[in-house]
């Protein structure tokens, strides 16, 4: 679940990049663009080398033209060429650069997700809490309410504003369960104002969700998210 990605170390995307002296997010419409082969279970692997190292360039926002320039700074890594700059001098420019587009991106989607909020609130059965939490009941739920401090059982669905699921665990036919401290805001706010039995759809602003850091690939910095959970339980402490 993304709640995880709460505890990353922001530098985490800029020590893999410089790591591997940068990579490409090749999707299969370039591997095969490029005349990739993609038969073998090694090509098929080292393939995916590339998609995982890609999903890390997110924050970067490049274009397919800075993406070019990327490659070819891995180029010249893997193939032991002489490095056209010298790259402990531009480690601070790499994550100076990182810090810039995230806040570019950042800006956007807020501005985005001021619209998509202001919309949700003027729905009907929508309530606004004073945290900027957009929260409607789709089921009324018979039991207890659960406290910051326990354990609780969901099923749930993220989506973006757009309507892309970034992850759920209907999906994967497991419910979650979590203690209601570790996750993003938005959960342990609203969550509390849930009974079990319950179904609500809440609307998180990024301050209350995962802020200008995003979670990348799937969720940009300053995102706004819609979850739709249903509360199963609360998850009594066992017995020592």
């Amino acid at each position: 679940m993304y709640r995880m990605r709460l505890h990353r170390h922001p530098t985490t995307v800029l020590s893999l990049c410089l790591a591997l002296a940068s990579a490409s997010a090749w999707d299969t419409r370039t591997a095969v663009a490029a005349g990739v082969d993609l038969t073998t279970e090694e090509q098929k692997t080292l393939y995916a080398l590339g998609l995982a190292v890609g999903r890390n360039l997110g924050p970067f926002g490049l274009s397919e033209a800075e993406l070019e320039i990327v490659k070819a700074g891995l180029t010249d890594s893997v193939l032991q060429r002489e490095p056209r700059v010298n790259l402990p001098a531009y480690a601070p420019k790499v994550q100076q650069l990182q810090q810039t587009r995230a806040a570019a991106q950042a800006a956007g989607e807020k501005k985005a997700g001021q619209a998509f909020l202001a919309k949700a609130t003027a729905e009907k059965g929508a309530t606004k809490t004073a945290s900027g939490l957009v929260i409607t009941t789709l089921r009324p739920g018979t039991g207890p309410s659960p406290k910051a401090t326990d354990t609780v059982k969901v099923h749930y669905q993220g989506t973006l504003t757009d309507g892309t699921v970034f992850d759920s665990s209907i999906e994967r036919g497991e419910p979650a369960t979590f203690p209601l401290n570790g996750v993003i805001p938005c959960w342990t706010e609203g969550l509390q104002l849930m009974k079990v039995g319950g179904k609500s759809r809440l609307v998180c602003p990024s301050e209350l969700a995962y802020r200008d850091r995003g979670a990348p690939p799937r969720i940009k910095p300053g995102a706004t998210l819609v979850f739709e959970v249903e509360l199963l339980e609360i998850v009594k402490p066992s017995t020592p």
